[in-house]
C-alpha cells in the first residue's frame, strides 16, 4: 500500500510581510494569495522498525529507529520535525518510508517548505486516519516549521498550501481566518492570460530578509513600517478590484505594493531584480513583484495579454526563464494505492 499526498504552491499578490511576527501580533497582517498548478508530494509506505525519509530533489535522505531521537542538523529538518510531532502524540509503535518531491526549484518563493511540509502532515494523518480540518492542519504545519524546527518566516504559506485557491487570509495576535474569494472563471482566466511568470535565479535567503524585516519592526524603523501597513491598506484594495474584476487596477496596485515591498529591508530587491523589473516594463508590464520574501527566485508580471510576447521576450533578454502557471482550487489532498485501485479522496471536509 501506497499513500500519497500533496499540497499545491502559491503565488503572494498583496500584503506578503505583514503575516510576520511581531507585526502581525501587534497590528494584524493580511495577504491575499493563489495556489498554482506546481506541488509538494509526499509517498509513504507503511511497515518495519524504522522512519526513513528520502527527498528525491535533493538528493539527501535520513533513517531513523523509531525511538531514536531525531538529530535537527538541517538535513531534512522539516520532516524530522513532523515524525517528531506524530511520535510524540499519537506514539506511532510502526515505522514507513517517505518519499519527498517537490514541483519547485530551491528558492522559489512559492512557498514550497511550507507545502512539503503540509503535505507530509497529509500523508501521515491519511495513515493514521486522522480526522483534521484544514485549519488544524495549517496550524499544525506552522508551529512545526516556525516553533518546533525555527525556521525564519510567516503565516501565509501554510494556510495557502492547505486550503488551496485564492484568499484573502487575516492573521489576528490570536487568530488566522482565511476568506475564500468566490471568482468569477472568467476573472481567473483573463488574469492567468495577463500575467507572465518568469525564475530569475538569483539568491533567495528568505529567513535573512525576514530578519531584518522583523528588526526594523522592532526598532521603529519610520519607513519600514511604514511601508508594511501600506502593503496592507494595498491589499484590501487589492481583494476589491479582483472581485470587481478591475484587472487593470489589479495591475497598478502590484506596482504600487512592489514600490512599498522594496522599502520593508535590505536584500527584497537587488540591481538583477530591478533590471528585470524595469525591462518588463518597459515592454508594457503594468506590476508586478516578487513570489517570497524577495531577494531572488520567481517574479511575475502583469500586462494587458497584446504585450504578453512583447514581455516575455523582454524578460528572456535579462537572462530570466519564463514559465506558465495556471491557478487550481485544490489544497491539501491524499489518497491510497493499493495493489487493485486507486482510490482518491479528500483528505478533509470541505
Amino acid at each position: 500500500m501506497i499513500i500519497r499526498a500533496r499540497a499545491p504552491l502559491r503565488i503572494s499578490f498583496g500584503g506578503g510581510g505583514t503575516d510576520i511576527s511581531p507585526y502581525c501580533d501587534e497590528r494584524g497582517g493580511v495577504v491575499l494569495s493563489a495556489t498554482i498548478n506546481r506541488y509538494a508530494l509526499a509517498s509513504l509506505v507503511p511497515g518495519g522498525d524504522r522512519f526513513s525519509v528520502r527527498s528525491i530533489d535533493y538528493d539527501q535522505s535520513i533513517e531513523y529507529g523509531i525511538h531514536d531521537s531525531f538529530v535537527f542538523d538541517g538535513q531534512l529538518d522539516l520532516a524530522k520535525g513532523v515524525l517528531e510531532h506524530f511520535r510524540r502524540t499519537h506514539g506511532l509503535k510502526d515505522g514507513f518510508e517517505v518519499a519527498l518531491h517537490n514541483d519547485a526549484p530551491p528558492g522559489s518563493g512559492l512557498g514550497s517548505s511550507s507545502a512539503i511540509t503540509v503535505a507530509l502532515i497529509g500523508a501521515i494523518a491519511e495513515h493514521l486516519r486522522l480526522s483534521l480540518d484544514k485549519y488544524q492542519i495549517a496550524d499544525l504545519a506552522y508551529r512545526i516549521e516556525r516553533q518546533d524546527v525555527g525556521i525564519k518566516g510567516g503565516k501565509q504559506d501554510q494556510y495557502a498550501a492547505t486550503f488551496g485557491g485564492f484568499n484573502f487570509i487575516e492573521f489576528h495576535p490570536e487568530l488566522t481566518v482565511v476568506n475564500p474569494l468566490r471568482l468569477p472563471a472568467q476573472t481567473v482566466w483573463e488574469l492567468e492570460y495577463s500575467l507572465v511568470f518568469a525564475f530569475v535565479g538569483g539568491q533567495h535567503f528568505s529567513g535573512h530578509i525576514i530578519e531584518k524585516q522583523q528588526e526594523n519592526y522592532q526598532k521603529g524603523q519610520y519607513d519600514a513600517v511604514r511601508a508594511m501597513d501600506e502593503i496592507k491598506a494595498i491589499a484590501y484594495e487589492m481583494k476589491r478590484a479582483l472581485l470587481r474584476g478591475h484587472l487593470q487596477e489589479f495591475g497598478a496596485l502590484l506596482d504600487a505594493a512592489w514600490q512599498c515591498k522594496k522599502r520593508m529591508a535590505e536584500g527584497i530587491s537587488n540591481p538583477h531584480i530591478d533590471e528585470v523589473y524595469q525591462e518588463a516594463k518597459k515592454a508594457g508590464a503594468i506590476g508586478g513583484k516578487v513570489t517570497g520574501a524577495g531577494g531572488g527566485g520567481f517574479m511575475f508580471f502583469y500586462c494587458d495579454p497584446y504585450r504578453r510576447f512583447a514581455v516575455q521576450e523582454a524578460l528572456k533578454k535579462t537572462g530570466a526563464q519564463v514559465v506558465n502557471l495556471s491557478f487550481v482550487e485544490e489544497g491539501i489532498s491524499a489518497w491510497t494505492l493499493n495493489g487493485r485501485a486507486l482510490e482518491p479522496k479528500a483528505l478533509v471536509a470541505k
